[in-house]
């Protein structure tokens, strides 16, 4: 059981509510994954992170699966669930 309040779609509004359909929009309609909902309560936090991560898995030196390689293995090692 989460213990980080979040906004659920169907509660969503404004920015927020924007920010939510252009995740599922470029996620072939898949559901906002929760690491992000942990930031709908401050959606200038959640555009910074989404713009972030845009960044930093777009290919360059390392290939996009080979960030989520290291990521996962990273992850892994702290037993962290993301």
């Amino acid at each position: 059981m989460a213990r980080i309040k979040w906004v659920e779609d169907e509660d969503a509004s404004g920015e927020l509510a924007e920010l939510y359909a252009k995740f599922k929009a470029d996620r072939g309609d898949q559901p906002v994954p929760a690491i992000l909902r942990t930031m709908s309560l401050r959606p200038d936090f959640l555009r910074a992170i989404d713009a972030a991560s845009r960044m930093h898995f777009t290919d360059g030196a390392l290939t996009r699966a080979q960030h989520e390689m290291i990521a996962s293995y990273v992850s892994a090692i702290n037993r962290c669930h993301y």
